[in-house]
C-alpha cells in the first residue's frame, strides 16, 4: 500500500509537469511583440545554471555520490507533501501565467504597450511564476528525495534571483515611479520574507 501511494504521488508530480508545459507551450504562442531582449550572453548567466539545477533534481537517482544519496524516504507522507506543492505551485504559476497574459516573455523583454501587473498573485510576490516554479521543484526533490534534487532546487532558486534582477532593473527603468512603489510593498519571490 505503501509503495503504491508513493507511486501515485510520482505520477502527479508527472503530470504537473506535462501541464506545465503545455501550458507553458501554448501561452508562449500569445504574447505581444518584443521590444527589448537581453542579449544571449546576459540570458546564459542565468540560464545554464537553471538547466544544471533542473537536472540535478531528475537525475539526482543516477549521479555519482553525495548526489544520490537518499535524504527525504520514500514514503506516503514525501509523495503527498511532493504532490501538494507541485499541485500547489503549478496553479499558482498559471494563476500568474493568465494574469500576466501577453506582456509574459521566458526571457528578460520589454513587450509593445508593456503593462505593470500588480492584481491577483502579483499581490502577494514581485514573481508569482518563479514562486510557483520553485514550489513544484522543492515538491519533487522532496518526493525524489536525492541530496542532489535539493542542490538542483537552490540552483534553480539562484537562477531566478539572477534573472529577476535583470527583469526588475528593467522594469524600473520603464515604471520608475510605479514599480519603485510597488517594489516598497510587495516581497520579491518567497510572500512575507524576500
Amino acid at each position: 500500500m505503501e509503495v503504491h501511494a508513493y507511486l501515485l504521488g510520482l505520477g502527479i508530480i508527472r503530470v504537473c509537469w506535462i501541464i506545465f508545459i503545455v501550458v507553458w507551450l501554448l501561452g508562449a504562442v500569445w504574447t505581444k511583440r518584443t521590444i527589448y531582449r537581453e542579449s544571449s550572453a546576459k540570458r546564459a548567466r542565468y540560464w545554464l545554471v537553471l538547466v544544471i539545477g533542473y537536472f540535478l533534481v531528475i537525475k539526482s537517482r543516477s549521479l555519482p555520490p553525495p548526489l544520490d544519496w537518499l535524504v527525504v524516504p520514500h514514503t506516503c507522507s514525501s509523495a503527498s507533501i511532493g504532490a501538494f506543492l507541485c499541485v500547489s505551485g503549478l496553479l499558482f504559476a498559471i494563476w500568474a501565467r493568465v494574469i500576466l497574459g501577453r506582456n509574459w516573455s521566458g526571457l528578460v523583454t520589454l513587450k509593445e504597450g508593456h503593462e505593470l501587473i500588480e492584481r491577483g498573485p502579483y499581490r502577494v510576490v514581485r514573481h508569482p511564476i518563479y514562486t510557483g516554479i520553485l514550489a513544484m521543484i522543492a515538491g519533487t526533490a522532496i518526493a525524489i528525495g536525492y541530496f542532489g534534487g535539493f542542490l538542483g532546487l537552490l540552483l534553480v532558486f539562484l537562477s531566478f534571483w539572477l534573472k529577476l534582477k535583470r527583469e526588475e532593473d528593467l522594469m524600473l527603468k520603464h515604471f520608475p515611479d510605479k514599480y519603485a512603489a510597488y517594489r516598497r510593498k510587495v516581497k520579491r519571490i518567497i510572500p512575507f520574507l524576500a
